[in-house]
């Protein structure tokens, strides 16, 4: 892939991250699920996508961000 699109594919990744982070849409709801209300599952959820996501990007341009270049 190429480092221009990569880069551009890593910013939007890291931009949804943080607008969805906040459940805007979940303010006021007083729903609950197994005891737990539903904007604490959201973040539970969340924190699960956001550990995936860091995970990759360690592993695919940790590197190339920090300036790091092997080869």
């Amino acid at each position: 892939m190429n480092e221009r699109l990569q880069t551009v594919g890593w910013a939007v990744t890291f931009s949804l991250l943080v607008v969805f982070s906040v459940p805007w849409f979940l303010w006021g709801d007083s729903r609950v699920a197994a005891g737990i209300p539903l904007w604490l599952w959201w973040h539970i959820g969340w924190m699960i996508v956001a550990t995936a996501v860091f995970w990759q990007f360690t592993r695919a341009g940790w590197d190339r961000y920090l300036g790091v270049y092997h080869g």
